[in-house]
């Protein structure tokens, strides 16, 4: 199992970006998604989660309203477009895959193939 995240960059305070996150050696479709990311000096934290099937997703509180989470089974790909873009924003994100298929999963021991991770700096 590989995933990889992408799209990250350098995007001023206030703006806007979407990452992607390309699996290959599995099929996404029976597992949950999730978004996590990680600051210098913190802990990895959730970002934001879809079920297996897309019928439910999950926000960090300080993301909710900012953060869309989305999945295209058909590319088997996962997408996490950001809007509003803070400074503290600022963290490494990484995509992973839920441990178990057909359900919904939002903590981090859940989740069990986890990607390479993409730098999003946000300037201010």
């Amino acid at each position: 199992v590989q995933l990889q995240a992408s799209g990250g960059g350098l995007v001023q305070a206030g703006g806007s970006l979407r990452l992607s996150c390309a699996a290959s050696g599995i099929s996404l479709d029976d597992y949950a998604m999730g978004w996590f990311r990680q600051a210098p000096g913190k802990e990895r934290e959730i970002v934001a989660a879809i079920s297996w099937n897309g019928g439910s997703t999950y926000y960090a509180d300080s993301m909710k309203g900012r953060f869309t989470i989305s999945r295209d089974k058909a590319e088997n790909m996962v997408y996490l477009q950001m809007n509003s873009l803070k400074p503290e924003d600022t963290a490494v994100y990484y995509c992973a895959t839920d441990r178990l298929p057909l359900r919904m999963a939002t903590t981090a021991s859940n989740f069990g193939s986890w990607g390479q991770g993409t730098q999003l700096t946000v300037s201010s």
